[in-house]
């Protein structure tokens, strides 16, 4: 490797990484298309309902108009680089957003002018919470029947508990739609021709003078609120500089303590250059995020990087992808330090090395090689082989440990086998691929009847995964009807043993265990301690024995289900200096959880899923009464007198084929969401 100084081509505070997030059918991917055509990207526009959308590049979601797997791409604006991702609004791959969101440092959210905050947008909003990611609202659709700036706001404020500014005025609603007034500076803006390429700069036209006087008054207000300096003016009735302006919007949006809202209408072309110009104006660079902690991964000392190219290097790999010309592709965060082509990172997790072949910067699913990426950058890496998603890359000299992604557990298996011999090993090639790309899917093997099965966040996730298998991996493989992902859980403390005496290949194995355990509330998760002297049980026979009591959990102790949310205690135990192996502590752990489950007594756990349906009102009868059927409970019912929104807890057993279901009972007309929330105990009849 060249130990020449690789030098940056753009400076760290002119770039943006950003997400474009929202429900699903708000028209994220339609926004985006715009983005790449008006940043000369790409030189024709990409309808999503032609199956033509650049950053849709998959064949399955050509096929139906929605979005699957995040696109990353890369773009120019006023001389500054963004670079973007376009991630999915469906529930079933919410784990696309969760794992975007990680490493990104803004996000525009996008919300239907129509529909205003939907489910889906609710989901993602927590997502953006949880990484602190500061967001613009970009209202699309202005020129649709029933579109409403005020009530998105309300929804935006009442819904996400947040606080939205709004930057802009539509001039007309629904097809008087024509273009846009910007409060900050006080101009009115239309987008010229059939594409909006030309965007005019002009005073506000006198019908909306009053309206957008008294929309700037609430805005300064708002801003005022926060910023001392903006107060001050305000308060000697003064409208504050255009700069100062910006500058407490700024500040106050990279705080999360406002979201600046703004309007369009993407599908018509107009809008989405001044929301690139708010991108540019309002989201942070990598320079304005307060560097990056982890832990070191044997001290576990707390470690922080500044976003420079001269500090160590660190990054994030957040993506795994199966392409089929280079075998494998690794998106990773670059969050300090310089990746340059040919050098070598080590993985602190695997304890593996990993040598880069190529540094891409990717346009969807093309790409331009590049030699180096710098702190901040996103890019996709060829050559690395072993990392996960999640995983850290780092200088062998200079281990840090970033914080890992937690992802949900799958609420949904399908059996699946291959047709033929030929096609057993292609389907362990695949799937092993696939759950290299998805932390949500996950492959198990039924331990009675030898069966392979598939696990994943809902009906078409998994049936995307099959699509797959079948016109990537070319496997050809028989699936069986979808089944619940159940749980066990314990209802009372116990405690369990096992002194392990066996005699193998004419070798004495000896190991004893002593254990207690105690039922968590929902969402607890498994939690194992070990207040077992060294003296009596060396520490890297506990490690084992802890390690055997997660994995014995996960493969179920009565019914085969996954134990959750206990805390279990290793409180005795006993080993011999000659007799005592890993092995030995691993199986007497296992019978000793065993043990202590049997006596604490076990209660069959089913997902519960939140449905949130908008439909005609001349429908809620049938819909209530159908929920109801389905074992479901009607949480909450809003309507305006024409559409109304119904939220209910069903099971997940009562939900497949649901929509399909809905469209028949409403004649097309009803939308539904479906979410996991929670697990709840079967009840007793089910139950038998």
């Amino acid at each position: 490797m060249s130990k020449e100084k690789a030098v940056r081509d753009i400076p760290l505070d002119q770039v943006r990484n950003i997400g474009i997030m929202a429900h699903i059918d708000a028209g994220k991917t339609t926004t985006t298309e715009r983005i790449l055509y008006y940043t000369g990207v790409n030189h024709k526009i990409g309808e999503v309902h032609d199956g033509a959308a650049t950053m849709d590049w998959m064949e399955y979601e050509q096929e139906r108009g929605i979005t699957i797997t995040s696109a990353a791409t890369t773009c120019y604006w006023h001389d500054k680089r963004i670079n973007i991702i376009d991630t999915p609004g469906h529930v079933d791959f919410t784990i696309e957003v969760e794992r975007s969101l990680r490493v990104l440092d803004g996000a525009v959210a996008v919300y239907c002018a129509v529909g205003g905050v939907q489910p889906q947008s609710e989901t993602v909003w927590r997502q953006a919470r949880k990484y602190n990611v500061p967001a613009v609202a970009f209202i699309n659709k202005m020129d649709r029947v029933g579109a409403n700036v005020e009530k998105v706001v309300e929804d935006i404020r009442t819904k996400l508990q947040a606080n939205p500014v709004l930057l802009q005025l539509p001039m007309g609603e629904e097809d008087t739609f024509s273009g846009v007034i910007d409060l900050v500076k006080m101009k009115a803006y239309t987008f010229i021709d059939d594409k909006g390429v030309i965007v005019n700069e002009h005073e506000i036209p006198e019908e909306f003078a009053e309206a957008a006087e008294l929309a700037q008054l609430e805005m300064i207000e708002a801003i005022a609120d926060h910023n001392e300096e903006i107060a001050e003016v305000f308060l000697m009735d003064e409208i504050p500089s255009i700069e100062d302006l910006k500058s407490a919007i700024r500040e106050l949006t990279l705080a999360n303590e406002i979201i600046p809202v703004l309007c369009g209408s993407a599908f018509k072309n107009k809008g989405v250059q001044t929301l690139l110009d708010a991108v540019i104006d309002y989201l942070p660079s990598p320079k304005d995020i307060d560097g990056v902690t982890g832990k070191h991964p044997t001290t576990n000392e707390v470690i922080k990087h500044t976003s420079s190219d001269d500090e160590p290097t660190t990054a994030l790999a957040f993506k795994i992808f199966s392409d089929k010309y280079v075998d494998r592709l690794t998106y990773v965060r670059v969050y300090s330090g310089v990746i340059r082509k040919g050098m070598t990172l080590h993985n602190p997790r695997s304890g593996k090395k990993e040598r880069i072949g190529k540094i891409l910067r990717m346009f969807a699913n093309k790409q331009e090689e590049v030699n180096d990426a710098f702190a901040g950058e996103i890019v996709a890496l060829v050559g690395v082989k072993l990392a996960k998603t999640g995983d850290t890359l780092c200088q062998m000299d200079k281990p840090i440990v970033l914080e890992n992604m937690v992802f949900p557990d799958p609420v949904i298996s399908i059996v699946i086998e291959p047709k033929s011999k030929a096609d057993k090993d292609k389907l362990i090639g695949g799937l092993k691929s696939l759950t290299d790309e998805d932390p949500t899917f996950q492959v198990s093997e039924n331990e009675e009847t030898g069966q392979t099965l598939i696990s994943g966040m809902g009906e078409l996730h998994l049936e995307i995964i099959n699509e797959r298998l079948v016109k990537e991996f070319n496997v050809s493989a028989n699936t069986g009807t979808p089944m619940v992902a159940y749980r066990e859980a314990i209802t009372a403390e116990a405690e369990g043993s096992e002194e392990f005496i066996r005699e193998h290949g004419g070798k004495k194995l000896y190991a004893k265990i002593i254990l207690s355990i105690e039922p968590k509330p929902r969402g607890y998760g498994v939690t194992v301690e070990s207040k077992i002297p060294d003296s009596d049980v060396p520490k890297g026979f506990i490690e084992e024995a802890i390690n055997a009591i997660k994995i014995q959990a996960k493969t179920g102790i009565v019914h085969g289900y996954s134990l959750i949310d206990f805390h279990c205690t290793l409180i005795g135990g006993a080993s011999s200096a000659t007799d005592s192996t890993e092995a030995a502590f691993q199986a007497a752990a296992s019978i000793a959880l065993r043990d202590a489950v049997q006596k604490a007594g076990v209660v069959v756990l089913e997902p519960i899923m939140k449905l949130e349906i908008d439909c005609p009102e001349e429908n809620t009868g049938d819909i209530i009464g159908d929920v109801s059927s389905r074992r479901g409970q009607v949480v909450e019912m809003k309507s305006d007198g024409i559409v109304a929104r119904i939220t209910a807890t069903v099971p997940m057993a009562k939900l497949f084929r649901y929509t399909t279901d809905l469209r028949s009972m409403t004649k097309g007309r009803a939308v539904a969401t479906i979410e996991p929330s929670h697990f709840e105990q079967v009840s007793g009849n089910i139950n038998e």
